[in-house]
Formats: structure tokens, C-alpha cells, sequence
């Protein structure tokens, strides 16, 4: 049942490259990837809205108050986290881009599953899964660095 999910996830990562693709492209149009990037954020705030609005309940707010402060800061990380890779992809290309990308992820994954950070369930870093993320690093600076 869980390929199901892995398989989403996959499908999620070739959306999330077509995005923020789109993204930089919009920032190239206009001459100005600030500017794209708040455009391109004011039209995803507004769709959150919409899409926050189909689950509202009555009093669904109230515990907000029970939220850490910092976890709130994450939309801010994501606006810059977006805008800096709409900005990165003209410099070194979707591959480059996309593959760090996702190799920083797994390494990042594996790191918060190990101690269990932000609610991660606990899954400790294994000689196997250790030597499994050094060849993946490896093949990214295979796949993007080193020319041939």
C-alpha cells in the first residue's frame, strides 16, 4: 500500500520541478525574479485561501494559540526557499538545480528521521542507508559537476 504513496511522492517532485521552473520563467519574463516570485506567491496565497476555505470549520483557529511562534515562519521560509531557486535554475539548469536539490532533501530527511525532529517518527541512520546516501551524493556530483 505504501508504493502508492512513494509513487505519489514522485509524481509530487516532477510537479514541484515543472513549478518552480514556471516560477523562474516568470521572474525571466518580467525582468525581475523578486518581483515574479511575490507575483507568483500572491497567486498561491490566494489559492491556499481557497483551498483552506473548502475544510473550515467553526472555531478551527482556536488552537492556533498552541503553535510554537517559529513553526508560523515556515510560509516566509518557503517564499525564499522558492525565490531562491527560481533564481538558481537559470544559473546552473534544471538538473543541477533539481538534483542538489533533492540530494540535500534525503540528506536533510535522514537527519530529521534520525533524531526524530518536527515529529519525524525516529528511523536511526544504518551503516547500510549511510553508504546508500554517500553513492547518492556521489551520483549527484556525477550527474551535475563533473563533465564529460
Amino acid at each position: 500500500m505504501k508504493g502508492i504513496f512513494y509513487a505519489f511522492g514522485l509524481f509530487l517532485g516532477i510537479i514541484l520541478t515543472m513549478h518552480l521552473a514556471m516560477n523562474g520563467k516568470v521572474g525571466a519574463a518580467i525582468g525581475n525574479p523578486r518581483v515574479g516570485n511575490a507575483v507568483f506567491w500572491s497567486i498561491g496565497a490566494f489559492a491556499a485561501i481557497l483551498i483552506g476555505a473548502t475544510g473550515w470549520q467553526p472555531g478551527i483557529l482556536a488552537n492556533l494559540k498552541q503553535v510554537n511562534p517559529i513553526l508560523l515562519t515556515a510560509g516566509a521560509i518557503g517564499a525564499c526557499l522558492v525565490f531562491a531557486i527560481a533564481w538558481m535554475l537559470p544559473q546552473v539548469g534544471a538538473r543541477g538545480m533539481f538534483i542538489t536539490l533533492i540530494t540535500g532533501q534525503i540528506l536533510g530527511g535522514m537527519v530529521f528521521s534520525h533524531f526524530g525532529w518536527l515529529g519525524s517518527p525516529v528511523q536511526r541512520i544504518s551503516i547500510t542507508n549511510g553508504l546508500g546516501a554517500l553513492v547518492m551524493l556521489g551520483g549527484a556530483v556525477l550527474a551535475t559537476y563533473v563533465r564529460s
